[in-house]
């Protein structure tokens, strides 16, 4: 019997074969070729849905538009808090509103705790040997839970130790800095960048850099370069290919050049560290490093690798979310000066003419209402990029182990439920009954959480805290005269940024 139709089998590809005029191996690689197709492009069982405007390719490459955030919020309305985007020829899952994303990122926070295949930015920090952009593993764990304890180290925490007092150093050094425009436009982002990384930079590498320094001004543009090339390179992230062909893969290299150029700085910071280290008193992060380079103790297999993409790391993080989440507050103090005069009045009470302490932060609720709210209504970070570590379901839908799974924190801090009015810039809704501010209320995640959760979240509460305080307390910002309202849609990227604008500064 078998033999019978093995018999026909081979008689009717002989047919095909003559009919058609292929040779049996053509045959055999337009069968193997069509089985693979099968394989790659067969759509999991009970996948959430699409939405409508698909197209072949490109999927809804083209129905996100410049602002995708906005558009992934809208299809929530239409198609419910879980459903499938398709993003070239890959599936991602959307994950909407409080319930469903702190599911995920929460409650069961390892099974979406690993990262997807980003192409541009796995590259950039060695396909994962860095902490961000890392898969789920050993590896992970382990470095991100050695970053944090040598943060803590060096400062980030209230209390005896703590970094606060060189933050109000370099708070100080800012406003003297903006006290010289005199009152005159100008545009805040150099300086407040300055102010920021120094931070960083000096937790990092123990260095910190005058406003006017070249070598910061060159790190500067690149970190720009890279925000803004990452985020015209897209289409590389999604057809990896492309990178190969001219004139597209434009955006690419420029942002690789440009970290190249901040790979170079860590390599000689490196070396420079390594000829003066002193193992009995480590000094910053990658003192740090090389001392566990040296016993690995902590981190398994550690090599200088994972350390420059770790502390490339932290430069990114601890320089450019802090810096926009400043810029956004003082945009939306121009456009709200009663907001800012009650501010003000809170400030003038509490603090007076000293400068303000993180001790001053229980006493200040309006104040750090006012922060809160500007991380709600622009979140810098709207989406955020995580992928499934086993099969999983979410709300009665099967996601694949490794299927990229974005979490839409938009739809969470602009969700009327919670938030009433949401387009609306109101810093009561942080403040309960009494006047006391509420820190973690329901649906509001600026800084993700679970196992992905932001590891510099305290040191950024920090310096926003005193750095905004300071800045209030000094000077009332204003849109210059004439000039229209500065524009709040932002500019979507890696993150949520203001468009450019200018302000003055007056002197209170």
């Amino acid at each position: 019997m078998a033999s019978a139709v093995f018999g026909w089998i081979a008689e009717s590809v002989q047919e095909i074969l003559q009919i058609s005029g292929l040779t049996l191996q053509t045959f055999l690689v337009l069968c193997v070729t069509f089985l693979l197709a099968c394989v790659v492009f067969k759509r999991p069982r009970n996948l959430p849905p699409y939405p409508a405007g698909r197209v072949p390719v490109l999927g809804h490459l083209l129905a996100l538009g410049r602002a995708p955030h906005l558009k992934l919020t809208a299809w929530r309305r239409q198609y419910g808090d879980v459903y499938t985007v398709r993003m070239g020829m890959e599936d991602v899952v959307l994950l909407n509103g409080y319930t469903t994303v702190k599911d995920a990122l929460v409650d069961r926070s390892e099974l979406f705790a690993s990262r997807p295949l980003i192409y541009l930015l796995d590259r950039m920090f060695g396909f994962g040997k860095d902490i961000t952009a890392a898969r789920w593993g050993t590896g992970f764990r382990q470095r991100k839970k050695f970053a944090t304890t040598a943060l803590r180290n060096l400062g980030m925490k209230v209390g005896r130790g703590s970094i606060e007092e060189k933050i109000q150093e370099e708070a100080d050094c800012l406003r003297n800095r903006i006290a010289e425009n005199n009152g005159r436009p100008f545009d805040v982002t150099h300086d407040v960048a300055v102010a920021v990384a120094n931070i960083i930079c000096s937790m990092a590498f123990g260095k910190r850099y005058d406003y006017e320094d070249e070598t910061f001004r060159e790190l500067s543009e690149a970190i720009d370069t890279i925000f803004f090339e990452l985020g015209a390179a897209n289409v590389i992230s999604v057809f990896p290919l492309l990178r190969f062909v001219p004139v597209v893969n434009r955006p690419g290299v420029n942002a690789m050049e440009a970290f190249y150029k901040i790979l170079n700085l860590l390599r000689e910071e490196t070396s420079r560290h390594r000829e003066h280290l002193d193992r009995e008193n480590p000094r910053d992060f990658l003192d740090f490093c090389l001392l566990e380079l040296e016993q690995q103790k902590k981190v398994d297999g550690l090599t200088e690798e994972n350390v420059l993409y770790m502390t490339a790391d932290l430069f990114f993080a601890g320089t450019d979310t802090t810096t926009n989440t400043l810029r956004w507050s003082l945009l939306y103090m121009t456009l709200n000066p009663d907001i800012q005069h009650k501010l003000q009045e809170e400030l003038d009470v509490v603090v007076g003419a000293g400068l303000p302490t993180l001790s001053h932060r229980s006493q200040l609720p309006y104040v750090n209402a006012c922060l809160l709210e500007v991380m709600r209504i622009r979140t810098l970070a709207t989406v955020i990029p995580h992928a499934t570590t086993q099969e999983v379901k979410a709300q009665g839908y099967n996601i694949p182990k490794g299927t990229q799974v974005l979490m839409n924190l938009h739809s969470l801090h602009t969700d009327p439920a919670y938030w009433p009015d949401p387009d609306r810039f109101d810093p009561e809704r942080f403040l309960d009954a009494e006047g006391n501010v509420i820190n973690k209320p329901e649906s509001f995640m600026p800084f993700g959480g679970g196992r992905r959760g932001c590891l510099g979240e305290q040191l950024a509460m920090m310096e926003l805290f005193l750095f905004f305080s300071t800045l209030l307390q000094s000077f009332t910002f204003k849109t210059p005269e004439g000039a229209p309202p500065p524009n709040t849609d932002g500019v979507f990227g890696l993150a949520l940024t203001p468009h450019p604008f200018q302000l003055c500064a007056i002197p209170r």
